[in-house]
């Protein structure tokens, strides 16, 4: 997006009050994720960020029992499910919630589907990397978080680790160096 010219960042402040706020709504009615944002920040006061995570592990839930029957449809509906985990960190800016809510759904895929992510062939090659990338953003991120955090994490992305190293991404896991085990 390029830069407001300087004349008319300075006919822009010198526009009424009215004018301004007019302007204005109108520019945040256009951005959904703004609107969101400010809708969490200003109106929830950020109080629903719990309730806004509850809704995204039912979903995670409900995608993960529908019954997939073949890795393909696994990866398609945990993409959808990352699709809302992202929307959700931008709007509400929840480091520890995107970890949480990515372990959950990472883990929660595997419960529901392992029948179909066990063996590493063409058929499960995109989803295993798909997987084993996604474990590699989680753990990233995990290590980012406060070191209080790391125990809380600590039994999920052990149980992670444990079927991706030894399941249909085993592959891409050792590509990409993953641990076997997370020590806190």
């Amino acid at each position: 997006m390029p830069a407001l010219d300087p004349d008319l960042k300075r006919a822009i402040v010198r526009l009424a009050g009215t004018e301004k706020d007019k302007l204005l709504l109108r520019l945040v009615a256009k951005d959904a994720i703004l609107t969101e944002r400010l809708q969490f920040e200003l109106v929830e006061q950020k109080a629903t960020i719990n309730e806004r995570r509850e809704l995204i592990q039912q979903f995670i839930s409900r995608t993960a029992n529908l019954g997939q029957d073949s890795a393909g449809w696994v990866m398609m509906d945990m993409r959808t499910v990352s699709g809302y985990i992202n929307r959700h960190v931008k709007v509400t800016r929840d480091a520890y919630g995107e970890v949480e809510l990515m372990l959950f759904m990472l883990n929660t895929f595997y419960d529901h589907n392992a029948h179909l992510l066990q063996k590493y062939n063409s058929r499960t090659d995109k989803a295993a990397q798909y997987i084993a990338k996604r474990t590699e953003q989680v753990l990233k991120k995990a290590a980012k978080l406060d070191p209080d955090y790391h125990i809380e994490f600590a039994d999920e992305i052990n149980k992670l680790l444990s079927w991706v190293n030894y399941a249909a991404p085993a592959h891409y896991a050792r590509q990409l160096g993953l641990p076997r085990e997370w020590i806190v």
